[in-house]
């Protein structure tokens, strides 16, 4: 599983013009399920985003998680995280996992997510999104389990 994380102060999801998903001060998490990926990926990178400080205290450091400052989650399906563009010009997106197996998959990382306490506002899965974030810092990352 690959994850891009960013901080933000808000974010939501449209899907044909309707706000399906919105959240204030959290992260927006877009998740790719590669095609290996199984229930313990899930776990392990749900229990690494519920940890991961990526939050400041009041000195600015990286202290917090996004349960510590009681943050939500929007979370985003986006299979092209999987891409590989190391040949040619067009992203191969083999490695993704098939639809079924990568929408099981991220509706059982979003209960992992609610299951640690944190607020998790989803997209549709394989729908055409809209998303608007306002990026704090801006802070993003990428995570990845394997």
């Amino acid at each position: 599983m690959k994850a891009v994380i960013q901080r933000c102060s808000r974010a939501r999801v449209d899907v044909e013009g309707k706000t399906v998903g919105q959240i204030e001060n959290g992260l927006v998490v877009f998740l790719g399920v590669m095609e290996n990926d199984d229930e313990s990926h899930a776990k392990r990178l749900a229990a690494k985003l519920s940890a991961l400080r990526i939050f400041s205290d009041e000195d600015g450091k990286f202290n917090h998680s996004v349960k510590d400052v009681s943050g939500a989650v929007l979370l985003i399906s986006n299979f092209t995280i999987c891409g590989d563009s190391r040949k040619g010009n067009r992203p191969s997106f083999s490695a993704a996992a098939k639809p079924d197996v990568a929408n099981e998959l991220y509706e059982r990382f979003a209960t992992l997510l609610r299951e640690a306490q944190i607020p998790v506002q989803t997209g549709i899965f394989a729908a055409d999104m809209k998303v608007v974030v306002e990026n704090d810092g801006p802070v993003s990352m990428i995570m990845e389990v394997s």
